[in-house]
């Protein structure tokens, strides 16, 4: 594949496969809103064709599940047509876990990628470990307090330096084609255990709280978030709580050949890195 296009470039898998592939000596396009080699915007399919221009393989993501679920003829499948309408011959889709379940926001673009013509993969993982230290979860574990509806459940944290690993492969390789990769993390924790593990590493005080579901979309609710987007967030940690969302994977191990990262690491790596500083 000689001109690589990474939607999303400046985010947590992106910028990840970006570098993975420039360090192999990939021709690499990263887009996005602002920081990429290109601007692109999903909400502007003006910026799609500049991006795609000369672009064989892609990797694809929709960041914005709300879009998603009140669009259900879905920003990825019309950007898919125009990709293999412009030339693009491999798709690399970040989905999610569940995503085959009809009432899943990327379901659409799963069959959209799926039905293209051209060589597929799509990725489902679970919970990024980095959401602790890039996004949602880092103020929580900054002031101390992580609070989550989650009880004591586990889920199998997946390293976002695999799955980059992992899209980066499958931009560049053949045998990826028609591959549905499930990846996990080599064990299943509870948030507890995971700010625990943080807490030893950084020497501060850090706990998980546990908060009633309900309770949870209220405070999403008045944090302006929708009802709807609240409930189905809420309904994801519902199902860590619960006990539904241990189970492991082997779509590292099956793609790469080697097992995944385990939490351990990553948390050594970040706090390393002053990530929690």
């Amino acid at each position: 594949m000689n001109n690589i296009l990474i939607l999303g470039g400046t985010g947590k898998t992106g910028r990840r496969i970006a570098e993975h592939l420039r360090a192999a000596g990939r021709p690499v396009r990263s887009a996005s809103r602002t920081g990429g080699d290109i601007g692109f915007d999903l909400d502007d399919p003006n910026t799609w064709a500049p991006a795609l221009d000369g672009v064989t393989a892609a990797y694809l993501i929709e960041p914005n599940l709300q879009a998603a679920s009140t669009d259900r003829q879905g920003r990825i499948p019309r950007l898919v047509t125009e990709a293999v309408a412009a030339g693009v011959r491999r798709l690399v889709l970040l989905s999610a876990s569940g995503a085959d379940h009809d009432y899943h926001p990327l379901k659409p673009a799963e069959q959209a990628v799926r039905g293209s013509g051209v060589e597929w993969t799509i990725l489902r993982p679970d919970w990024f470990a980095q959401n602790f230290s890039e996004s949602s979860w880092r103020p929580g574990i900054l002031s101390g307090n992580l609070t989550l509806p989650t009880g004591d459940g586990r889920t199998p944290f997946i390293d976002a330096t695999d799955i980059a690993e992992v899209a980066a492969s499958a931009l560049t390789q053949d045998r990826h084609n028609g591959q549905v990769y499930v990846l996990t993390g080599p064990r299943a924790i509870s948030f507890g255990e995971a700010t625990d593990l943080i807490a030893k590493a950084t020497g501060r005080t850090i706990r998980h709280i546990d908060v009633d579901p309900e309770v949870y979309v209220e405070q999403q609710v008045a944090d302006g978030i929708p009802r709807d987007v609240a409930q189905i967030l809420t309904g994801v940690f519902t199902a860590i709580r619960n006990g539904q969302a241990a189970a492991l994977a082997d779509g590292v191990q099956r793609a790469l050949g080697r097992p995944p990262r385990p939490f351990e690491e990553y948390v050594a790596q970040a706090a390393a890195a002053g990530d929690w500083n």
